[in-house]
């Protein structure tokens, strides 16, 4: 395996979850007699440009064709954007003569927002159903991977992009230098580049292993994010840190000839990540510790209600969910279902681990004892929205970044509609 960002040879392993299932091949009743394919889950990082990744083992075609994630069904998610979108028209002055990209727009969560504020916008995204989606809801959309050609297309088409978001897709491609070249080819020459990513910094230090699956295929610091922009002539000029997914970055860059200075936050963080000791091989290595020791309390607990006699069930079946379970070996013996907001999951099973996915009301129906929540990084929203559970004295448990249980606080006297 060569590095996907400078083509060394020199990759030290980090972390090896075994072999999993892509996280997102939800089984139906008819494929559970037959076999399903396995691939090493093997994290590694570059000695020279210290980019964490996986190697490729999937192809994006085999992931997004027809994707099951839909963000609009994460209410703090659309409000995210929400925000996102007021800010950037305020920061970048946006208008009626801008023209903002989005990439892997998914079902329009952030560009009906932009929309809203009379802004001209475009989606691209690969995933059939989930595009539909979107134009549906009156998005304009592209079902399309990003290439340069395609980004070619869409400056001649619809000119040059006064801003491009990249939300959740930089860790998504497998040709990172590539996908950079295009990213820049769809900006205007004194356009704004926008990236959020799951930040490494809290991958490591915070133990977050389940963030890691065949369709990430890199996870990144603001080191190596800069030395990724930088490939393509983009300039790193801002970055935020911000909560979502468990602790994330967004960068700012733009085309280096007019790049401005670097904000101080950009040499804040740098330096919180040199503090950590993200900037030297060392400091990566505790990550496999840290992963079998939620591996075992989780683990230990479940086994404990097992023999107690409580049924435990889980709420959600995010990506990061699947990992979990592969890793822990977690199946119906100790999980008896999991729920999840999306309908597109109801009545499938979860890859690898084959635990069936329900509609949210059969919590309700059940009044299990224990609910492990996958989505863990939705604490605030989702003790919230399961509060109800208190009504018969059930328990709401998470499983990272260690294993605790919410303190439910004024719990309503009916169940909350999700």
């Amino acid at each position: 395996m060569n590095c996907r960002l400078c083509g060394s040879t020199r990759l030290h392993s980090v972390l090896d979850l075994g072999a999993t299932p892509p996280c997102e091949k939800f089984l139906e009743v008819d494929d559970l007699d037959s076999p399903e394919p396995t691939f090493p889950l093997h994290l590694r990082l570059c000695e020279d440009c210290l980019l964490l990744q996986i190697p490729a083992l999937i192809t994006p075609e085999e992931t997004f064709t027809e994707y099951a994630y839909f963000s609009s069904y994460s209410d703090s998610w659309v409000q995210h954007a929400r925000r996102f979108v007021d800010d950037a028209v305020t920061r970048l002055d946006l208008g009626p003569e801008s023209f903002v990209v989005e990439v892997a727009s998914n079902d329009g969560y952030l560009l009906r927002h932009v929309l809203a504020a009379g802004i001209p916008c475009l989606g691209i995204e690969p995933s059939v159903n989930v595009g539909a989606a979107a134009r549906e809801s009156g998005i304009p959309t592209l079902t399309a991977f990003l290439d340069e050609q395609l980004a070619a297309e869409v400056r001649t088409d619809h000119g040059p992009a006064d801003l491009v978001v990249a939300n959740n897709v930089y860790a998504h491609i497998p040709d990172l230098l590539g996908f950079t070249r295009s990213l820049r080819g769809l900006l205007a020459d004194d356009g704004w580049l926008s990236i959020e990513v799951h930040h490494a910094l809290n991958l490591v230090t915070l133990g977050q292993f389940d963030t890691i699956y065949h369709e990430h295929f890199q996870y990144y610091t603001v080191l190596s994010a800069q030395r990724a922009l930088a490939s393509a002539g983009l300039a790193l000029v801002d970055v935020e840190m911000i909560p979502t997914h468990g602790g994330s970055i967004r960068l700012w860059a733009r085309p280096v000839e007019i790049a401005e200075p670097q904000h101080q936050r950009v040499t804040d963080v740098l330096r919180i990540e040199e503090e950590a000791g993200l900037h030297q091989i060392d400091g990566y290595f505790r990550l496999q510790r840290q992963a079998e020791a939620v591996r075992h309390a989780l683990l230990r607990f479940l086994l404990e209600c097992r023999a107690d006699g409580k049924q435990v069930v889980g709420y959600g079946a995010p990506g990061k969910g699947n990992t979990l379970l592969n890793y822990c070996g977690i199946r119906c013996d100790l999980l008896d279902y999991t729920v999840d907001r999306n309908p597109y999951k109801h009545g499938r099973f979860t890859p690898g681990t084959r635990i069936p996915i329900h509609d949210p009301a059969q919590i309700d129906k059940d009044r299990p004892d224990v609910v492990l929540v996958l989505p863990w990084n939705l604490e605030a929203e989702l003790t919230e929205q399961l509060a109800y559970i208190a009504e018969w004295g059930g328990q709401l448990v998470f499983p990272l970044p260690t294993l605790h249980t919410a303190a439910i606080s004024n719990p309503p006297k009916r169940k909350v509609a999700t």
